[in-house]
């Protein structure tokens, strides 16, 4: 699997949309305080106020970008050094990591211009939701995925699939929980789970471990030979209109399957392929019965293999695999590799992008790593108890 920025609790990570076969929103009408302070003039004095009060706070930001910039330029050398020293089989020592925490901005916030601006906001494309990836599966790709007629029915599938690739019933559970707060059905949406009127979509992110359009790209490119054996192993089980729809089926992963390698094997490439319109018709593989388990499964057991791969023969914790399915499985490795000692001194910030912790309360909040793995064991507690989560469980 390809690194990535880490995500927390349903925080989204591509954006782009299609609002039900709809082109770019129609521009809507300035809100009414902008017009009425377009009436008006600001004093000579709230000007000179505005413009005094935006020197201290550009010249406050300034000294804090000039600090901060070297530390996060710190954290990729440091980055840079442990994954050339991990190549070449040598240790990682605790001092190849940053040990301080990052300076984060507490000075003045930046005025507010009493002169409005009159640019008016360009409307965005809202995030496409199930509802898209399914109308455009029937029209890229002429597929409609295979749905339960009851959930216990997909977690049922999910599981004979975990358990025949050799994940752990405590793994997938656990994570389950995690990702959907313990009570998600397979075609759940992140940001569209709690049913409030008015809901969002947050990402792309859809089902049990919450895959983004872009894992399913690349999970269809890697996987995709044996998923496409397991699907003919199982048409050659059935017979009659079964076995047909079976075989249509396959003749439709087959196309998504073209597609999906259409580029080269990278997250960014597949990003762009996974905010077009094809691109969400072969996002709908995840709700379907015979495929989604799949997908789901390898999503997870990719960072077991790799894992194992660089020699940690140690069972994961379904903590350290989240970790690995959150981070991407190079900078989820070097945490779950970490001994104990060096994950009670380490910041989470030796794993992010400055971008990315400086909007990220939990792992600002939760600031080395084993505060990061306790509370997300912590969470994994209380979701497992949940409903979902129980009827997850008796699936095994």
């Amino acid at each position: 699997m390809q690194a990535k920025t880490i995500r927390f609790l349903g925080l989204g990570l591509i954006a782009a949309g299609l609002a039900a076969g709809t082109a770019w929103a129609q521009p809507r009408p300035l809100p009414a305080n902008i017009v009425n302070a377009r009436a008006q003039t600001a004093s000579p004095q709230a000007i000179a106020e505005y413009r005094r009060k935006m020197q201290i706070y550009l010249a406050a930001r300034e000294a804090f970008n000039a600090e901060a910039g070297a530390y996060w330029e710190t954290i990729a050398e440091k980055r840079r050094t442990r994954f050339a020293k991990r190549r070449h089989g040598q240790r990682i020592a605790l001092d190849d990591y940053v040990l301080t925490q990052p300076p984060l901005y507490d000075g003045p916030k930046r005025p507010v211009n009493p002169e409005p601006d009159e640019t008016e906001p360009r409307e965005r494309k809202p995030l496409p939701v199930v509802a898209d990836f399914l109308q455009a599966a029937r029209e890229y790709y002429q597929f409609v995925p295979t749905q339960p007629a009851h959930e216990m029915d997909f977690k049922r599938a999910y599981a004979r699939t975990a358990i025949a690739m050799g994940l752990t019933r405590e793994q997938a559970v656990r994570v389950y929980s995690f990702e959907t707060g313990g009570n998600g059905h397979h075609d759940m949406q992140s940001g569209l789970s709690s049913g409030r009127p008015g809901a969002k979509a947050i990402s792309t992110a859809v089902g049990y471990n919450q895959l983004l359009t872009t894992n399913t790209l690349n999970l269809v490119a890697e996987q995709g030979n044996s998923i496409l054996k397991a699907l003919q192993e199982k048409a050659a089980r059935l017979s009659g209109p079964q076995r047909q729809a079976m075989e249509h089926k396959i003749a439709a992963f087959r196309k998504m399957l073209a597609f999906a390698r259409s580029v080269p094997n990278s997250w960014s490439e597949q990003a762009k392929l996974g905010a077009t319109p094809r691109g969400w018709g072969v996002h709908a593989l995840v709700l379907d019965m015979d495929v989604g388990p799949l997908l789901q499964t390898h999503k997870l057991l990719t960072s077991v293999i790799f894992a194992r791969a660089k020699g940690y023969h140690k069972p994961l914790t379904a903590a350290e695999l989240e970790m690995m399915n959150l981070t991407g499985d190079g900078t989820g490795f070097d945490m779950v590799t970490m001994p104990q000692s060096y994950r009670e001194r380490v910041p989470t910030s030796n794993f992010f992008q400055r971008s990315g912790y400086e909007r990220n309360p939990v792992a600002i909040r939760h600031n080395t790593v084993a505060k990061l793995l306790a509370i997300t064991d912590e969470r994994m507690d209380v979701n497992s108890a949940k409903p979902g989560a129980r009827e997850l469980a008796a699936a095994f």
